[in-house]
């Protein structure tokens, strides 16, 4: 994958998505609470009543999309293919069935497709809140795309 790579700069105050499925929001919240302070320098986003949650539980302005059955993870795959977001936070439940399991498996696809970091478990979520590169730019390697395209088969 990484042969024909091209760089994208990624700001040391970093673009958040935070999602959640439902039995898992209360998790999101509490780690949200728990990180406040980190989180505040950063910009957040994420999906209907994730978003809305947060903000009011720990008074973080999050920019929410649609519920994620109603396309907001769409929302945040298409933010992260225009390059608006910089890592994912996804709180998700591996053991029950979502009618919009399609849709989770699309943005895992893309986040990874333009080599955001993601984290689907609190434990992940505390490495990547902690890294020394959260205060910092860093330079990401995506695919170059054009070349992709432009391969001969």
């Amino acid at each position: 994958m990484l042969e024909n790579t091209k760089t994208e700069q990624v700001p040391a105050v970093k673009h958040i998505a935070l999602i959640a499925h439902d039995s898992r929001k209360k998790d999101m919240i509490n780690w949200c609470d728990e990180h406040r302070e980190v989180l505040a320098k950063h910009f957040l986003y994420g999906t209907g009543t994730t978003a809305k949650l947060i903000s009011e539980a720990t008074s973080l302005p999050v920019r929410g999309f649609k519920s994620g059955p109603l396309g907001g993870d769409q929302q945040i795959g298409s933010k992260i293919v225009d390059g608006e977001i910089d890592f994912m936070i996804f709180f998700w439940d591996p053991l029950s069935m979502h009618p919009h399991d399609p849709d989770v498996k699309a943005l895992l696809r893309i986040a990874t497709l333009y080599n955001i970091p993601i984290a689907t478990n609190i434990s992940t979520a505390d490495y990547l809140l902690t890294s020394g590169y959260m205060d910092k730019d860093y330079t990401r390697k995506i695919i170059d795309f054009d070349q992709y395209l432009n391969r001969k088969l």
